[in-house]
């Protein structure tokens, strides 16, 4: 069992085994993966049913382990140790080898915070999805 992770919003959150399995499965990836994804390759680990993988990744969002990816309908494990810290997060999501790399902008976060204060708009969070060729790509 994981005990703790710095990039949890709750200090050492105890993680089920399903929940350990799944941020395991996430981070070895590397990559954002969708439920499905997850669920065939823990199907040796007892996994049956999407509920038990939908199940621990609504934990572990919960605890800041992970994010979900809205564009890609699929989850990442978090990479950035203070993301917590930040109201905005960003990825930039290459379209060619799928890398996504996770990354907080004060100067964006200032101007969408700004835009919702003369908007009256009460912002809770912001997530920010870049879609794109990673420079590794582009050089191949």
């Amino acid at each position: 069992m994981i005990a703790d992770h710095p990039q949890a919003s709750h200090p050492d959150p105890q993680l089920t085994k399903n929940q350990a399995l799944v941020l395991g499965a996430l981070a070895n990836d590397g990559g954002a993966l969708s439920a499905y994804s997850i669920l065939d390759q823990l199907r040796d680990e007892g996994f049956r049913a999407p509920l038990q993988v939908y199940r621990a990744l609504d934990k572990l969002l919960e605890f800041g382990l992970v994010h979900r990816l809205e564009s890609l309908n699929a989850f990442i494990a978090c990479s950035h140790p203070d993301c917590e810290s930040h109201s905005t997060i960003a990825f930039a999501i290459c379209e060619t080898c799928g890398d996504v790399a996770e990354f907080a902008d004060d100067v964006a976060a200032e101007h969408l915070q700004g835009w919702a204060k003369r908007e009256k708009f009460r912002l809770k969070k912001t997530i920010i999805e870049l879609r794109g060729t990673c420079n590794t790509c582009m050089a191949a």
